[in-house]
This record gives structure tokens, C-alpha cells and sequence, in this order.
């Protein structure tokens, strides 16, 4: 498989393009992050049966309702327990870590799931700017961030093991890696896994472009920023080895239920997590019963039901109906749902709902892995 195939999903089903699971490895009241972390192999074993290109995690930190900050590791865990889906980052937040230590997380995954490793790469820290600076060992936590651009290269020279020979790194190569299959017996593949930029503006974007590099856009947190932002990469856009044409995903909150009242009263769980973290609050994301009694001031029912408007709830004919005019506002090459609400069930249920409302596959015909 050529890099473009595994860029470039192939639409199931009736849906209109590609669509894929992003998963912040949600901490609801009362679970542990035990319980979610095996509810992301449960989500990941559905989308694989189900026909869903990726399924992606997400790098957070210090925060308590999300138990996703060591992607990599989650990554290896998924991989032993499914068969065939890709998976990825969405995304690994470069500057909190040095360039190699990516490499050689990613190179070991391309080693334990060949063939099926995304390597997302953001620029934001991920977490508020104390616990940044905390992570990257500096005094701000915007010194990585406009680094990027650098870091980006060094870990695309590690990953490809291509450092000129003047350079100081020349020397250094990520292992498992392609210079595995240079030494003498060398048999190692020298793919690695492809690589996308993440925004949730326009400094990605335009890089990406540049770069002619698969694009992931934050609609589920940046919707006003979504179209723009697109215009940007493809406008910017140049063919690269990777890529000869534009690819953008999209990351969509998206929940669907038997009924319009219970999509509402599992959606709003997430919407008063979110309040509570952008006020300065993070925990636990509540239950359903605790979100309907809690007392919104004004404001804060003004920011819960903008949030809201951003996020894709209701029948699966409805969430349906919504993806698609998403796609068709924005041009989107692939939708990526996640669902940022307190109970397994309720996103389990989602994600086969929306599976029977594209009338995606009900099995997986090659299985998968035992675990």
C-alpha cells in the first residue's frame, strides 16, 4: 500500500465520503480510566466491524474527564486488539516532546500494526499553559508552538532517516526505523507511518498546504474557523510526494439516539464538562442526571447552547442529515466523529446507529484480532 492509498479513505455504505472516530478516552462520573480505556478498544472493535476508516486518540494532559495524554501508548493497546482499522493521533502535540522520541513511538507502532499507523501532529500544547511549560521544561508554553515548523522537519528527517551527512544528527537514527533495512541483513520495511498536520486555524493549515500534507481541521471546537481554514490549505496547496491533490478531514461532535430528547440529554453532559473546563473547572464529565439539575446562570446557558449548535444531535436520520450538509458546506474528504459524553453506551449505541443510517457493513468480513 502507497502512501496515497493510506491517506485517502474509500467511502462505505451511502455515506458521502470517508467516515472515521476521533476518541478522547472520555472519563465520565463514577468510571475510572480503566473503564474508559477499555470502552476505546470496545468504540475501536465497533468502527473496525462497522466500516469506519480510523479511529484516532487525542493528546490531553491535566485534565480529569479525559484519560488520553499518552497516545502512543493507548495506540499500542488498540493495535493488539483489532485487526485491520488504521490508527493514529489526533494528535500528538510535537512541541511537548523531542522529535526522535515521536519517531521511535511511531516507528515502534508501524512495527506492532504494519500498514496501519496515522501520525498526527499539532502545534497547541493540548492542556492550559502552567501544565505546558511543566511538560516542555521551559518557561512558556508558546516557545515549542512557534517552533513547530522546525520540529516538524527534524521529526520528518528521523522518520525518513535522511539527515544530510554534515548534519549534527546524521548519526542518529529512530528505531525501529528504515535504517534497519540498510546495516547488513537488514530486513526491516522501510515505510513508516504517514504523517497529517492538525489546526484549529490557519497557521496549519497554510503549512500543511505548503508542505503537501493530509490536513485534519477542529470543527468540533473551531466551527466558525472550519471553512476558512480549508480555503487556506487548499489555496496554499502544493503536490508533494505524499499527496498530488488537497486531503482534509474534519473532526465533527456528533451523537445520534433513538429520539431527539435523549441525544439532548446525553449531549449536554459534554457541554457543561466543556463549560466547566473553560471556566477554570475541569473534571469529570458529568451524568446525564447531574447535567439536567445543574443551575445555569444566563451566561452560562448562552455558552452551553453555542456550544451545542456546533455539535451534530439528534435521530440518526437527523445527525445524518447534518453530516451530509456539513460535507457539502465545507468539501470535506472525511468526516471524523467524536463524541464527548459521559456514558460507554451512549457512544457505542451512536456510533451503530449512525453505521445503520449510512447503511455501512455489519461485520467485518476478515475479522479481528483476538485480545
Amino acid at each position: 500500500m502507497n502512501a496515497v492509498d493510506e491517506i485517502r479513505g474509500t467511502a462505505a455504505g451511502s455515506a458521502p465520503v470517508p467516515l472515521s472516530v476521533l476518541d478522547l478516552v472520555t472519563v465520565g462520573s463514577g468510571r475510572t480510566a480503566g473503564q474508559a480505556l477499555r470502552t476505546s478498544v470496545e468504540l475501536a472493535q465497533l468502527a473496525e466491524r462497522r466500516g469506519f476508516h480510523r479511529h484516532w486518540v487525542a493528546e490531553h494532559h491535566s485534565m480529569p474527564g479525559v484519560a488520553s495524554s499518552s497516545p502512543a501508548v493507548i495506540l499500542a493497546h488498540l493495535a493488539a486488539h483489532t485487526g485491520r482499522i488504521r490508527l493514529g493521533s489526533g494528535g500528538v502535540m510535537l512541541p511537548n516532546h523531542a522529535p526522535l522520541v515521536v519517531a521511535e513511538q511511531f516507528g515502534t507502532l508501524e512495527a506492532l500494526a504494519p500498514g496501519r499507523v496515522d501520525l498526527g501532529l499539532g502545534r497547541a500544547p493540548g492542556t492550559d499553559g502552567a501544565t505546558a511549560a511543566a511538560l516542555r521544561r521551559t518557561g512558556t508554553a508558546d516557545e515549542g508552538a512557534d517552533d513547530f515548523p522546525r520540529l516538524l522537519g527534524e521529526l520528518l528527517r528521523f522518520l525518513d532517516d535522511d539527515f544530510p551527512d554534515a548534519h549534527p544528527h546524521a548519526r542518529i537514527h529512530a528505531v525501529p526505523g528504515p535504517v534497519q533495512s540498510t546495516v547488513p541483513g537488514g530486513v526491516q520495511s522501510p515505510h513508516r507511518p504517514p504523517v497529517w498536520l492538525l489546526g484549529s486555524s490557519g497557521f496549519s493549515a497554510r503549512l500543511a498546504g505548503e508542505l503537501g500534507l493530509p490536513f485534519a481541521f477542529a470543527h468540533h471546537f473551531s466551527a466558525r474557523h472550519t471553512v476558512p481554514a480549508l480555503d487556506l490549505y487548499r489555496d496554499s496547496f502544493r503536490p508533494s510526494a505524499v499527496l498530488e491533490a488537497p486531503y482534509a478531514l474534519i473532526g465533527v461532535a456528533a451523537l445520534a439516539a433513538e429520539d431527539e430528547c435523549e441525544a439532548r440529554r446525553q449531549v449536554l453532559t459534554g457541554a457543561l464538562a466543556m463549560l466547566r473546563l473553560r471556566t477554570g473547572r475541569p473534571g469529570l464529565v458529568p451524568s446525564p442526571e447531574e447535567a439536567a439539575a445543574y443551575p445555569f446562570t444566563a451566561a452560562e446557558r448562552e455558552f452551553t447552547e453555542a456550544w451545542l449548535a456546533d455539535v451534530v444531535h439528534g435521530t440518526p436520520d437527523a445527525v445524518r442529515e447534518g453530516l451530509d450538509a456539513l460535507v457539502a458546506r465545507t468539501g470535506a474528504d472525511e468526516l471524523m466523529l467524536t463524541a464527548n459524553v459521559h456514558g460507554a453506551g451512549a457512544r457505542l449505541r451512536s456510533l451503530d446507529l449512525l453505521a445503520d443510517a449510512y447503511e455501512l457493513p455489519a461485520e467485518d468480513p476478515v475479522g479481528v484480532a483476538a485480545g
